[in-house]
This record gives C-alpha cells, sequence and structure tokens, in this order.
C-alpha cells in the first residue's frame, strides 16, 4: 500500500490548520509505516485530498480513472466559512453547494469531530462520512521550561509580567475583534496574537481594530512551529474565542503545552471540553476578562493537568492507529 498526500495548492494553506493536517497525516503513515508520496506522478494506492481547490477535485477525477481510492477531508463546512473575508457571507451558500460536490468524489470523508460531522450530515453527501481528529504531537509541545525563556526573551517580557496569547487568522470568526476589546479594557497584562491574515482581505472593519490597536497588543504575524511552541509555553492563558470550528488544532496544541486555557462556549466544545475540569469557558467579554484575571492572579484552580489528558486521546500516535481502518472501509 502507498498512499499519496496531494499538495497542489500547499502554498496558500500550509500557515493554516490544513497545512498543520497534512503535516500529521504524513506523520501518522510514518508511524505506521505506510510508503507515502506527494508526488501525483508516482504509483499509489490511495489519494488523501484535503482542500476544495478545483486541483483537487481534478486530482479526484484522475484517482477515480485509475480506480484509485480517494479519501477526502472535510476540514471545511459552511458555517466555519462565513465571517472569515470579505464577501464570505454574501458567498456561504455557493460554498456550501461546493464543497459538497467536492467531497461527493471521495469513496469516503472524514472530518475532525463528531461536531462537524452533524453539521456535513445535513448536507447532500452521498459518500459515508467518518469523524477523525486532525491529532497532535503531544511529544512536540510538551514544555520543556526552556521554551519560556526563549519566548520571553524574544519579545523583551519582563518574567513578572503576565501574557494573554491567542493563535490565527485576522478572522471575525476566530474572535479577533473580541481579543482587541480585552486586551482595550486590560491594559495591565500584554497580549499576543500569532498568525497574519492580508489585510485587504478582511473586512474595514476589523482592519481598523488592528491599526488602531493599544500598546499592550502585538501582532508578530506567523511564526514557525518552534517558536509557537515557546510562545505557548511562555505565556500564561490561551484565550480562544473562536465563534466556529471543525476541531481547532491550536486548541490541541494549547492542551498539549499545559497552558491554562479560556474559551467561547460555543457547540462544538459542549461535550468534549468541560468547563471547571479541562478549560474555562465563557460566553460574555466580562466573563472572558473574569476568568483570565482568575487564571492570573492565581485565583482559579490550573487545570492544565486534565487539559493534557484530553490532548493525549487525540495524539498522532492514536490517531494513527485508528486511520488504518479507513483505508479498507
Amino acid at each position: 500500500m502507498k498512499v499519496l498526500i496531494y499538495e497542489g495548492s500547499i502554498e496558500l494553506v500550509k500557515k493554516s490548520g490544513i497545512g498543520q493536517a497534512i503535516k500529521h497525516q504524513k506523520k501518522a503513515l510514518e508511524l505506521l509505516n505506510i510508503p507515502y508520496t506527494v508526488n501525483k506522478k508516482e504509483d499509489y494506492d490511495i489519494v488523501h485530498l484535503n482542500t476544495i481547490f478545483p486541483n483537487s477535485l481534478m486530482m479526484a477525477w484522475l484517482a477515480k480513472r485509475k480506480n484509485k481510492r480517494v479519501i477526502y477531508y472535510a476540514h471545511s463546512t459552511m458555517e466555519d466559512f462565513r465571517n472569515s473575508f470579505i464577501g464570505s457571507n454574501l458567498l456561504a451558500p455557493l460554498f456550501k453547494k461546493w464543497i459538497t460536490f467536492c467531497y461527493n468524489h471521495g469513496d469516503i470523508v472524514l472530518t475532525p469531530t463528531d461536531y462537524s460531522k452533524h453539521i456535513l450530515d445535513h448536507y447532500r453527501i452521498k459518500r459515508p462520512v467518518y469523524h477523525l481528529s486532525n491529532g497532535i504531537d503531544t511529544e512536540f509541545f510538551k514544555p520543556t521550561g526552556e521554551g519560556r525563556q526563549r519566548f520571553r526573551k524574544r519579545y523583551h517580557i519582563g518574567e513578572e509580567e503576565k501574557v494573554i496569547i491567542s493563535v490565527g487568522h485576522y478572522m471575525e470568526r476566530k474572535g479577533i475583534l473580541d481579543f482587541i476589546k480585552l486586551a482595550e479594557q486590560m491594559p495591565e497584562y500584554r497580549f499576543y496574537w500569532f498568525g497574519y491574515t492580508n489585510l485587504h482581505i478582511v473586512p474595514a472593519k476589523i482592519k481598523r481594530a488592528i491599526q488602531n490597536k493599544g500598546a499592550n497588543l502585538y501582532f508578530p504575524g506567523y511564526v514557525s512551529r518552534q517558536e509557537l511552541r515557546d510562545a505557548y509555553e511562555g505565556s500564561d492563558v490561551f484565550l480562544f474565542l473562536t465563534h466556529e470550528e471543525t476541531e481547532g488544532i491550536v486548541l490541541l496544541e494549547a492542551l498539549a503545552a499545559k497552558i491554562p486555557i479560556v474559551v467561547r462556549d460555543i457547540p462544538i466544545y459542549k461535550k468534549w471540553l468541560k468547563h471547571n475540569h479541562t478549560v474555562y469557558k465563557g460566553k460574555t467579554i466580562d466573563e472572558f476578562s473574569q476568568l483570565c484575571k482568575g487564571l492570573l492572579e492565581k485565583q482559579l484552580p490550573n487545570l492544565t493537568a486534565n487539559g493534557f489528558d484530553l490532548a493525549s486521546e487525540r495524539d498522532i500516535r492514536v490517531v494513527a492507529t485508528k486511520l488504518m481502518k479507513f483505508y479498507h472501509a
């Protein structure tokens, strides 16, 4: 058995969660000792498709003509396409039709969570849909003590200064506007947002908010995986205010890095993340502020050990074992 991990248009997604998912798929295959290639000209038995660009659809057609098995990873839904880029809400219904058309060209469809599977079950997808986590390399993100020093030295942060971070594109869906508002209301703490989106394609209100940020809010942009690992270890709270996700790879990373976490209380995390047990959940700016302050001032229990246990359930080694059965589903 040999697997083709199709990387058409990889430059467009390599800095996103899809890019990380592709890396995790390679890691999973290495753990399983299954040969793989990224060269579509080589022979293969199964192809992994991760994007909904036209070239991926063409790859599905070509694979079908050669009687190869097609596994389509459904990282995107109409629901998480909304509130992303300029015009995304207007285009959302068309986006739903397009991704449904793409996913129907797989033999099976894999999506990261039971929540996203539930959403796709209401689309007109004629192929079997299963859920399988994107996975997380817990060994890589496990804190060592050195990462905190590197992070604070790199950004000139004093040991006693408190730091709140988040990671993602500059999207309203990701909660960036609330993050900026919290930074304004909590000037005694440092806020860092890692990730980047070209400001030409984001709505004007987000562009204005970023350009008018306060002095305690920093946008370092996209950083390497190693630097992001240091940021998790060197910060005091991971604040994930996303409104909609199919899973949230950066959340898995934060759980593995054992950093205290505050998330928005949204449906995808209703059953998986337990409030006051693995993370803290809020729904309003005031609740987010209170929870962050409670963690920063050591007034709330540290839940990171429970969070790490949860991340371990989705460790890439566990995911790799589960992946095998879908090759024959």
